[in-house]
């Protein structure tokens, strides 16, 4: 294993008396390789493998919540997609743990690779390919973006005279260090293997990506995510609630002046319990939180897509991120003070307040975005070409793959590893490119 300089705290030029920001071992790959140039940090190089990774790039064909190129009744809306969700969710995450003593190279790695496995058509894909990969381990965008950096994204190979490719080569991804991989994970453990709740759908790798993760999290407190997952974690959820309002606004979906009224509110409230806060929290709360919000002398009352409500608007985002980032970062630091907080030295502090907040502006996009009925007619024809493309893809396999993952398939040991690499085939599509795909397979049946 390779081992570089992570590099220190930002801010701290190092010295004789100047602790590592990081142990050494954060900074090792699981192929050793030379450094390109002298001087450049380990994390830095991740960041930039990442950012210049196809995967990346593909997330911009991906939808987040409003589909691109929509139309408001009198505003074009020009929604975030998948990519823009990540580079935000990036620039939170890396502030924040710069505020906090991470290294921010690390954590804005860590953020832009937090969306890397997900499939075509957001979760309703990730559901729908988890139906279809029921017997091969199931699909977890969580654990797919773990196996897209560590095997399927084409950057490093390593010579292995059993990969049955020309001259023994095969894979590792795109070899980033342990510290960035381990900062990615949200879930760190299979399927079933949630810490206080065996039944959760949520997890952070396949069992033939078991080798790549117990290195990873060699040392690891078991179940525990490292600070910079905890937050990056959080700054995905602030970048998404707060952007996700603004898109919906945007877009037409949404009337601020519904939030007053009593039904409308016990609505959202209903959402936002057992899904986006414990089942047994009291409605009130999430009442009193709204209440907060609305109180707010930025908070968006109307909209209707003029100049001056647009500016409003981004204002409102931008107060409302660094009211959520700043609660978190003072809370983390009463608990544990003024020193650099890194890897299992510390645990994020978000307050209860800022959770419930938040909380209620996930559910006023799940209610007036998700739940619209064009939008469960969507979800109904997506599920199907995903079930439809796996079934075509599997009658002319290994023909009908793309080369990287026709080579898989070859390779795979059995049926299971076989239906794997149709779900790895699928889920690297795009929403457009699925479509596309399926259109052509399905007119040839």
């Amino acid at each position: 294993m390779e081992g570089t300089a992570p590099g220190t705290a930002p801010g701290t030029a190092p010295g004789p008396d100047t602790p590592p920001a990081y142990d050494p071992a954060s900074a090792d790959r699981w192929a050793p390789e030379p450094d390109k140039r002298p001087g450049r940090t380990a994390f830095q190089r991740d960041r930039a493998r990442v950012l210049h990774s196809a995967a990346l790039r593909r997330l911009a064909g991906k939808t987040q919540v409003v589909t691109p190129g929509t139309m408001g009744p009198a505003w074009d809306a020009s929604p975030r997609t998948r990519l823009t969700h990540s580079l935000e969710c990036a620039q939170v995450g890396r502030e924040l743990g710069a505020a906090l003593g991470c290294d921010p190279d690390l954590v804005e790695a860590a953020c832009l690779s937090h969306d890397l496995g997900h499939p075509p058509f957001g979760h309703n894909g990730e559901q729908a390919l988890n139906e279809l990969a029921q017997d091969c381990g199931g699909f977890e965008g969580n654990a797919q973006s773990l196996r897209l950096l560590t095997r399927i994204e084409p950057k490093r190979f390593v010579t292995d005279p059993a990969s049955g490719e020309p001259g023994g080569l095969v894979s590792v991804g795109l070899n980033l260090t342990r510290a960035a991989l381990d900062a990615a994970t949200k879930y760190p453990w299979p399927r079933g293997g949630h810490p206080t709740d065996p039944a959760s759908p949520k997890f952070g790798v396949y069992e033939d990506d078991r080798p790549v993760f117990d290195w990873v999290r060699k040392d690891a407190p078991a179940g525990r995510t490292c600070f910079e997952a905890q937050v990056m974690d959080w700054s995905d959820d602030v970048a998404y609630s707060v952007h996700d309002i603004e898109d919906g606004l945007h877009a037409g979906h949404i009337d601020p002046g519904c939030l007053h009224a009593e039904p409308e509110r016990q609505e959202v409230f209903a959402v936002a319990v057992g899904r986006y806060v414990p089942a047994d929290t009291d409605p009130a709360e999430l009442a009193e939180a709204l209440d907060r919000l609305q109180d707010q002398e930025w908070w968006p009352h109307g909209y209707d897509g003029s100049a001056v409500a647009q500016a409003r608007l981004k204002d409102a985002t931008s107060q409302l991120i660094g009211r959520f980032c700043l609660a978190a970062e003072v809370a983390t630091r009463t608990a544990h003070g003024d020193k650099r907080l890194t890897r299992y030295g510390a645990e994020l502090v978000v307050p209860r307040t800022a959770r419930m907040e938040c909380a209620v502006l996930k559910a006023v996009a799940d209610r007036y975005v998700m739940q619209r009925a064009e939008q469960e007619r969507l979800r109904a024809d997506q599920r199907i070409v995903v079930a439809e493309l796996a079934g075509a893809l599997t009658a002319r396999a290994p023909d009908g793959l793309d080369p990287q993952f026709r080579a898989l398939f070859h390779r795979a040991p059995d049926d299971r590893a076989r239906k794997r690499v149709i779900v790895d085939q699928i889920a690297s599509l795009t929403d457009a490119s699925a479509r596309s795909l399926h259109a052509r397979l399905t007119r040839s049946v």
